[in-house]
Order: C-alpha cells, then structure tokens, then sequence
C-alpha cells in the first residue's frame, strides 16, 4: 500500500510540471510569417535593386528607375510578389524592365528581365 501512496503522491507533485512545460510556448522561436503589404514589398524590391547595383550585377542607372507594377501572383502553389522596375535610361529594350521577386512574407526571391 505504501509503494501506491508513494506513486500517487508523486504522480499528483509532479503534474503542474508538465502542465507548465506543455505546448503552446515557443522558446523564443517564431511561427509562421507575416505577409507583407504591398508598399513594404515595394521598399524591399527596391533596396534590392540598389543592392544589385552596388554588386555589379545590373547598371548603376537603375538607381534611378521607377516601379511601374506591383502584384501578389500565384507561382505554381506558391504565392509571391512581383515588383515591376522600368528604366528609361537602358538603351537594348530587352533589358528595360527588370523584375523582383520576393516571397510573401519579403524574403528575395530572383531577379531577372523577362518576368519568369
């Protein structure tokens, strides 16, 4: 009889413990992501554009390129944001629009000139 008190004493002790380290805490953590609005996916597209300008990758006269577009699209099952730049100052047309991708929650994605 003794061992049963012993166990449910124990038993009856420690329960508020798992009670308190159960879920529905995170431990500094995060969960899941905010999805951006539009301005703030404008904003980051943009300081991407000056990124790639700094890095060599695209012309400095994008610095001073406009955004023409901005959407949330469907990408297969995956939604993101399409920043739409159009620089006047590019003389080969092929390479006058230049697109941003960036996941919704404003992680980059790609750039490139052809919108795919």
């Amino acid at each position: 009889m003794h061992i049963k008190t012993l166990i449910l004493s124990l038993t009856l002790m420690l329960s508020p413990l798992a009670a308190i380290a159960g879920g529905g805490h995170d431990h500094g953590h995060t969960h899941g992501s905010t999805v951006i609005t539009q301005n703030k996916a404008e904003s980051i597209a943009t300081g991407r554009v000056m990124t790639l300008v700094e890095q060599g990758k695209i012309d400095a006269s994008w610095k001073s390129a406009t955004i023409v577009k901005s959407q949330n699209k469907m990408n297969g099952e995956q939604a993101e944001w399409v920043v739409t730049f159009n620089n006047t100052q590019v003389s080969d047309p092929a390479k006058d629009t230049l697109y941003i991708f960036l996941s919704t929650t404003g992680d980059y994605i790609a750039a490139n000139f052809t919108g795919k």
